[in-house]
């Protein structure tokens, strides 16, 4: 589902992919980053790595700000959110964290669009590359994949005690976006 962001005047596509080919997704984004065919910026993650589409929507969020604020490290949205998704100052580990690898099956997808229609027509693109259809159960939590993010976060078992209480509503989700937040404030 594209969400529209009235503050930053754009629309956001967060999905995901199931039974991916890693050799298959890199081939679409050194395709699409040639041809330029849309004005959006897109960017891929492991989506065994990602809790949720709150997490990335939050991200995003934090990466447009940084543009806003001038505040930010890289020199493409793209990358921003590569970097606010995995909590890290450095690139390379972003990418070693939560972007995508060779054993990467599930895929969660992020792109940003100027318009409604050029986000869509990236979708559709990448929907038509990949041969599969967008499947975003691969953004919600298992007991396997919050493990996964746990150790990939270094979230601790006392933040999860503290934060994560059965009846509050919490998950891992909103420890991952705290992690997050603190990467904006050390910037």
């Amino acid at each position: 589902m594209i969400h529209y962001n009235k503050k930053y005047d754009l629309h956001i596509e967060i999905t995901g992919y199931r039974n991916t080919s890693f050799t298959k997704t890199e081939k679409f984004l050194k395709t699409d980053r040639r041809k330029k065919l849309h004005k959006t910026e897109i960017q891929f993650f492991d989506a065994d790595l990602i809790a949720t589409e709150k997490h990335l929507y939050y991200a995003v969020l934090n990466a447009l700000h940084a543009f806003e604020a001038k505040s930010n490290i890289s020199k493409s949205i793209a990358m921003e959110i590569i970097l606010y998704v995995s909590a890290q100052h450095h690139i390379q580990r972003a990418i070693d964290q939560t972007g995508i690898k060779p054993e990467t099956k599930n895929l969660a997808v992020v792109i940003v669009g100027k318009t409604f229609d050029e986000t869509k027509a990236e979708l559709q693109a990448l929907t038509d590359f990949l041969g599969v259809a967008p499947d975003e159960s691969v953004l919600e939590l298992t007991d396997e994949k919050q493990a996964n993010i746990q150790k990939s976060f270094e979230i601790t078992d006392k933040e999860i005690e503290t934060v994560i209480d059965r009846n509050s509503g919490k998950d891992i989700s909103d420890l991952v976006i705290e992690h997050i937040a603190l990467l904006a404030t050390q910037l």
